[in-house]
C-alpha cells in the first residue's frame, strides 16, 4: 500500500526519474505546453511549480538552485527572463492539465500540461467573462436608471 508515499515513481529508478522530470520541465519551460501522460504530467507538476515559484526572485543562489534542477541554461534564462515576469503576481497555480484522451499505440490517459499565462487563447476569452454587467434583480433599481437615461438624452435633442 501507498500510504503517505507523496512522490509517484512511475516506475523508474531515482536517477532515471530525476532526469525525465528535468527533461520535461525544461521542454516544458522553453516550449510552454507539452503532451504527455496524465501521471508522468502530475508528477510534473509537482516538480516544475516550486522552480516556477523560486524564479521570481532573480538572484544568483536562486538561479543556481534552479539549474541544479533544470541542468540547462537555455531553461534558466527562459525562465527567469521570460516566463517569471509574467507569473509575478500569481500566487501559485503555474501550469495547467487538460486531460486529451487515451493513447493510439497502448491506450495511455494522455494529458497536456502548460504554463497558464502563456494560453493566448484562454486569455483572449478571459477579458469577455469579466466584462459582463451584473444583473439587477429589485424594481428600485431598475426605475432609477430609467430617469438618469432620460436626462441624458434631452441635452442631446436641445
Amino acid at each position: 500500500m501507498r500510504h503517505n508515499k507523496s512522490v509517484n515513481h512511475l516506475g523508474r529508478k531515482s536517477g532515471h526519474r530525476k532526469a525525465l522530470l528535468a527533461n520535461m520541465a525544461t521542454s516544458l519551460i522553453l516550449n510552454k505546453r507539452i503532451e504527455t501522460t496524465v501521471a508522468k504530467a502530475k508528477a510534473l507538476k509537482m516538480y516544475v511549480e516550486p522552480l516556477i515559484t523560486k524564479s521570481k526572485e532573480d538572484t544568483t543562489p536562486s538561479r543556481r538552485v534552479v539549474f541544479s534542477y533544470l541542468k540547462n541554461k537555455e531553461a534558466v534564462t527562459e525562465l527567469f527572463r521570460v516566463v517569471a515576469p509574467k507569473i509575478a503576481d500569481r500566487p501559485g497555480g503555474y501550469t495547467r492539465i487538460l486531460k486529451l484522451g487515451f493513447r493510439q499505440g497502448d491506450g495511455a490517459d494522455t494529458a497536456l500540461i502548460e504554463l497558464v499565462d502563456f494560453n493566448e487563447l484562454a486569455l483572449a476569452s478571459a477579458p469577455k467573462k469579466a466584462a459582463k454587467k451584473a444583473r439587477r434583480s429589485t424594481k428600485k433599481a431598475a426605475q432609477a436608471e430609467a430617469p438618469a437615461q432620460e436626462q441624458q438624452a434631452e441635452p442631446a435633442q436641445e
